[in-house]
């Protein structure tokens, strides 16, 4: 069994740590609108007025932020003008990144249907789950009789069965950067009249992040790589590789785009010197071909929170960039003793945070076999188009044992909104 030095991951991190934005862009901000003299006005941070609070009547009354008011119009990533004439008091995610978000801003309330793979998230269990084997189930989403859905990237196909049904649905763009999350949570927090929220929960996420790229300035970046399993990695031009490099490490993996399916050699070729796992055990590191890499051989691994690492949302980059970071300051410190007495390891226990494990792996196409979860709103799907000719690997759909792979993969991504 392996020793790990158990980083920081162990507790949430507190908010006096955190910082900076880094990324570009994966599109165009959704346009967004208001009638009346408000229109185009950018939310504007401050104290968020009290959500939720019963009146004398046990009524809990529809409060705003002064930047949000409605009725509201907002451009989503289909080019539908979605509109909302007032606060929308019943809403429904249907992957865990948007579920995510609206806890961190105090919506959380008002939720009434979620994906299975959201259930970490506290209370969120009393919610209806939404999850069908396969993405979203139309009938238990239109059971929930919902003001507003929440639609993230992977979620493409579920939306317009949901609108035959006369449902409001705002659909996500994907989210490949830290950029990308900032304004998807901003979005957000105006459809459902949290501006102020949302510009507080981003100027946290912000400071999270500046926080670990100082952290790390003066650190060698150790080559890392995050396998999703059965070949398949995070790589550039994805929202994880965005936390990599802003948690101090080198994506050995970002000549590739999104999530492609790399061959053992490869991998071996790129020879990451740090592993990313949400596997306590770090199992992987046990198997061909990472057991052959510098990770494999000196035992080199962080455990990240598979929840917060694999989905697009702020208290995940938040998490997940302190995270890495210590783990990398950690590393550099060669042969220090470990917080749990151990002098000979080279991993970093980044885990054991309450919220880690869903400890679910069946629904909707949302798991993993290792337990990760890659929550498909802002993913980066895999497309079927053939991986690059020098991954030695056929990427998913193409013959049986990849077709299985894609299954798994698909699984991995579904879960990452």
């Amino acid at each position: 069994m392996r020793h790990s030095f158990a980083i920081a991951m162990a507790v949430l991190v507190t908010t006096a740590l955190i910082g900076g934005v880094a990324g570009t862009a994966a599109g165009a901000q959704p346009t967004i609108s208001t009638d009346g003299p408000t229109a185009g006005a950018q939310p504007t941070a401050g104290a968020q007025p009290a959500v939720g609070a019963a009146d004398a009547s046990g009524t809990a009354p529809a409060q705003t932020d002064g930047a949000c008011g409605f009725p509201f119009n907002a451009t989503d990533a289909t080019g539908e003008t979605v509109t909302l004439e007032e606060r929308p008091e019943r809403i429904t995610t249907i992957n865990p990144s948007a579920a995510q978000t609206l806890w961190e801003l105090g919506a959380q309330d008002r939720v009434v249907g979620v994906s299975q793979f959201a259930f970490y998230l506290d209370g969120a269990e009393e919610r209806a789950n939404v999850s069908a084997e396969f993405g979203a189930s139309v009938e238990r989403v239109v059971d929930t009789d919902p003001d507003l859905v929440l639609a993230p990237n992977a979620s493409a196909a579920d939306v317009e069965p949901l609108r035959e049904q006369g449902l409001t649905v705002y659909h996500f763009e994907a989210a490949t950067s830290i950029k990308d999350i900032a304004e998807k949570t901003e979005t957000i927090g105006r459809l459902v009249g949290a501006c102020d929220a949302a510009a507080e929960t981003n100027e946290e996420m912000n400071d999270a992040v500046a926080a670990a790229e100082e952290r790390t300035a003066d650190v060698d970046r150790p080559a890392a790589l995050y396998p999703l399993g059965g070949g398949y990695v995070a790589a550039n031009n994805t929202f994880i590789d965005a936390i990599m490099n802003a948690g101090g490490t080198d994506n050995v993996a970002s000549e590739y785009e999104a999530y492609p399916q790399l061959s053992d050699e490869v991998i071996l070729e790129s020879n990451p010197e740090l592993l990313l796992v949400t596997d306590a055990e770090a199992s992987i590191l046990d198997s061909e071909p990472y057991a052959s890499t510098t990770a494999g051989t000196e035992d080199s691994y962080v455990v990240m929170n598979e929840n917060y690492l694999n989905q697009p949302a702020p208290r995940s980059v938040i998490e997940s960039t302190t995270t890495l970071s210590n783990a990398v300051v950690e590393l550099q410190a060669d042969g220090t003793e470990s917080t749990d007495g151990s002098t000979d390891s080279n991993s970093t226990d980044g885990s054991a945070d309450g919220d880690s494990s869903d400890g679910d792996s069946s629904g909707d196409g949302d798991s993993s076999g290792d337990g990760s979860s890659t929550d498909g709103e802002d993913a980066n799907e895999t497309d079927g188009d053939e991986s690059d000719e020098n991954t030695g690997a056929e990427s998913p759909g193409f013959g049986v044992v990849a077709a299985a792979l894609a299954l798994l993969a698909t699984g991995l991504l579904a879960r990452r909104d």
